[in-house]
């Protein structure tokens, strides 16, 4: 979801053959943890992902370097965001006051629908999508949300713009959440379908679904 996560764990593949932990070995702790912790609150297994999420922060606090903690902070964020829950990340925020990076201030600014983000320090899967969003381009938007490929990266997307986006990219995401396990996606973008669907009986199927879920 971020540069710095994505970094960590191609450095994590690369030290995997070695016997001896590295120095830093509490960096790869913090991120594992994440990752856990991504999938756990996705998949709405909310008990382990609290714990998976204290470990990812009490490791990312062994170091000076206050860059990871505020990477799982605001990819934190993103992830309630992604899943229509209202976050102004201000756990973010209250780091980035001395922890003054570029990329992580476009991508905080970029989730928090603030305009004035550099499009250039994103990630490059949200150029085009980001680029489309900033002027109003929602067809365009639409339609750059499905050349997103991770699929966390693309939920999230199409939750910045959730009250914009068609029914095909609606269903899209429903597939999506579902084919990954993503239970709280999965009963989110079903309860955005249901806001705009208008035929009885199909209302009737996706309020079914969701019960069933629960």
């Amino acid at each position: 979801m971020i540069k710095t996560v994505s970094l960590f764990f191609t450095l994590l593949l690369f030290s995997a053959c070695s016997f001896k932990s590295p120095p830093n070995d509490w960096q790869y702790k913090s991120v594992a943890a994440f990752e856990s912790y991504t999938k756990n609150f996705l998949s709405a297994n909310d008990a382990m992902a609290k714990n998976d999420l204290s470990r990812a922060i009490n490791h990312a606090k062994q170091g000076a370097d206050l860059k990871i903690l505020a990477n799982i902070h605001l990819a934190k964020c993103a992830l309630n965001i992604s899943v229509g829950i209202k976050d102004e990340c201000f756990e973010y925020q209250d780091i980035s006051d001395i922890q003054n990076e570029k990329t992580t201030d476009a991508y905080f600014k970029f989730i928090q629908h603030k305009n004035d983000y550099d499009i250039n320090s994103l990630e490059s899967q949200y150029k085009n999508f980001a680029a489309k969003l900033k002027v109003k381009d929602y067809d365009g938007a639409n339609e750059a949300i499905l050349d997103i490929s991770k699929p966390t990266s693309k939920l999230l997307a199409a939750a910045l713009m959730r009250g914009k986006i068609s029914t095909k990219i609606r269903d899209e995401m429903i597939e999506v959440a579902s084919f990954n396990g993503y239970k709280k996606s999965v009963l989110f973008w079903l309860n955005e379908k249901l806001i705009y669907t208008k035929d009885i009986n199909e209302r009737e199927n996706i309020i079914k679904k969701i019960e069933f879920l629960k």
